[in-house]
This record gives structure tokens, sequence and C-alpha cells, in this order.
């Protein structure tokens, strides 16, 4: 999938049908002058139901289509007829999407389901025909109920991807050059910030054909909680993730301080996410002769954490170890 087809937030309009109404009838028939009233119902309004699908990665195909509307109900008729219910208007999300009002910025629900079915705007009630008012005192009531008008609301939804790790890091630290090496998707790299506007996926291939997904999150900058740079636009995507990886480079000014601003932005954004696994990856590390990487070693012991390990995308060096790694803490 390419970064430009990847949409992980859209505005919607969603309207529901109304319900029909009921009708105003009297039955009549050959020999049958006064047979009373027999005005069927209204149908219901059609739903407009979001729905649970683990074959989508995007709301893409929503990216053009901001209003949404349910049929409405069809109206009562004789013989107490009941009208026909509106189509319900079925769309399919990713699981992880967060549905939100936009105007309050509430949170409404969360699809995180197969198969989940959330309805965003309930169709109208059908309105009763004039048989139900029938009674001793008016045995030919000449009126019957309007049906109920339909829900309308502005939502906004908000895709978490779901994956089993997640990169951490700040731009230009090597998420992308790491992802294109060990999975089969080219993320467009570069040797400049922000290369990465949008999350990327790739499944990593294991021992005996076993696989897990990993997650290109873009650079994070220090003051990303605040809403920073693009802050909450791809720290939320974070949330999903079951372990996190964070990559810093062999060739960063302080490893354990760089380590600690990831950490405080997430602890700041939200403080659940420090209670994911993690692991520190030093990339870049074919910049470091064995020497540079036994005196390295030693301070990193001391000052992280966590646990670490060295590894080159470029060289190839240290993948399978971090595959190893990474297997056992999701299968911990």
């Amino acid at each position: 999938m390419t970064e430009g087809n990847f949409v992980d937030y859209v505005k919607l309009h969603v309207t529901s049908g109304n319900g029909g109404k009921g009708s105003v009838h009297l039955h009549r028939e050959k020999y049958i002058t006064k047979g009373g009233p027999d005005g069927g119902d209204g149908g219901r309004g059609g739903h407009i139901i979001l729905r649970g699908n683990p074959n989508m990665w995007t709301l893409l195909h929503l990216k053009f289509k901001r209003h949404l509307r349910a049929e409405h109900g069809g109206h009562g008729s004789k013989n107490r007829s009941t009208g026909a219910d509106g189509a319900d208007v079925y769309v399919d999300v990713p699981l992880g999407t967060v549905i939100r009002d936009t105007e309050t910025q509430n949170i409404l629900h969360e699809i995180v389901d197969e198969g989940q079915e959330i309805i965003v705007a309930e169709g109208g009630m059908g309105g009763r025909g004039n048989w139900h008012f029938k009674n001793s005192v008016n045995q030919t009531p000449r009126y019957a109920q309007p049906g109920v008008e339909g829900q309308q609301y502005d939502i906004t939804l908000e895709l978490k991807i779901l994956a089993d790790v997640g990169l951490v890091g700040f731009p230009n630290a090597g998420k992308s050059t790491l992802l294109s090496v060990i999975t089969s998707a080219k993320p467009k790299i570069a040797d400049y910030e922000f290369t990465t506007l949008k999350p990327n996926l790739g499944i990593v291939e294991y021992r005996d054909f076993q696989t897990f997904v990993m997650a290109d999150i873009p650079g994070i900058i220090e003051g990303a909680a605040e809403g920073k740079g693009i802050g909450h636009r791809f720290l939320r995507h974070i949330e999903r993730n079951s372990t996190l990886l964070f990559l810093i480079p062999a060739d960063a000014d302080d490893i354990n301080k760089q380590y600690e601003i990831l950490l405080d932005e997430l602890r700041r954004y939200n403080s659940d996410l420090l209670d994911k696994e993690r692991l520190i990856a030093i990339s870049k590390s074919d910049m470091l002769d064995d020497e540079l990487k036994t005196e390295l070693k030693a301070e990193l012991d001391a000052q992280l954490n966590a646990p670490y390990l060295f590894i080159s995308s470029v060289a190839q060096q240290g993948l399978l170890e971090l595959k190893d790694k990474l297997w056992q803490m999701l299968n911990s």
C-alpha cells in the first residue's frame, strides 16, 4: 500500500431514514360498506451501520464519500399492510476504528472485533395506522401517526492501526529502512526528517512460516504529546501495538537521553503506553567497530532500564536476533 492510499482520519455526515407514515384507511369491499379502520403501519427508516472488517487497513474508501444517507421507510397501506423498512446502509471499516462526535470530540464507540456492528444513526420508527386507534367511543378514527424523523450526526472516524510491533523513534532513525529490509513493505526512504508522514505496515516472516505485523510510525519529536509536528495524528497508532520497538541510531549524541525523551512523550500522551513491552534497537551499528561497541555497551548497561541490542538494516546485522527477541516478547 502506498503512503498516499493510507487514510486514517475522515469526517462524515450521516443521516438515517425517516419512518413511514401510518395509513388512514377504512375497509371497503362488496357487501361490506362499513368494515372499520384497517390502515397499516409505516416501515422503519434505514440505519447507518459501521461494521468491523479485518481485511481492511485504511479508510480510503470513505475519503471522497462524506455523506451517508439511508432509505426512508415505506408508508402503511390498506388491509393493515405495513410499509417496507428502509434499507440499512452498511459501511465496512478496519478493526481499530474509533468513532467520535465531531462537535464534542467525545468517543462514541470503538470497533475492534470482526463483524462487530455499531448503529451510528438509528432509523426513525414508522407511524401507527388508524386501526390502532379504534375504540368503543371512536370506531372509525380518521387519523394515523406520522413516521419519526431519522437522526443526523457529524462523526469523525479515526483509525488506530492494529499491529503486533510498533516502531518508535525520532525522525531519520532508520525505521522505514528496517521495515523495508525485514518485510516486503516498500516505504518511502530518504535522508531527511519526516520522510514518513503516515504509518506503513509490513508482515515479518519468522521461522516455520509464522508471521507478525510491524508498523512504521512517523517519527516522534519533542513536544509531540502537545500536538507539535504531526503529534496526535501518529501517537494514537501506538496505542494498539502490543510491543514497542524503540529505534535509536548508534551515532546519536546521547542514546539514553533520546530514549528518555521518547518515553516522556508517550507518558504525556497516554501513560498506559508505558505498560507495554519495550525493546531498544541501536540502529546503524555497522558504523561501530568492536572497541566502540564494547565501550557503548558498558555505558548502556549502566543507563538503560530496558533490554537492547545492536542492529544494522543496511549491513543485515542482528536482524535474526531481533526477530527472535520480538517473537519471544509477543508470545511470552
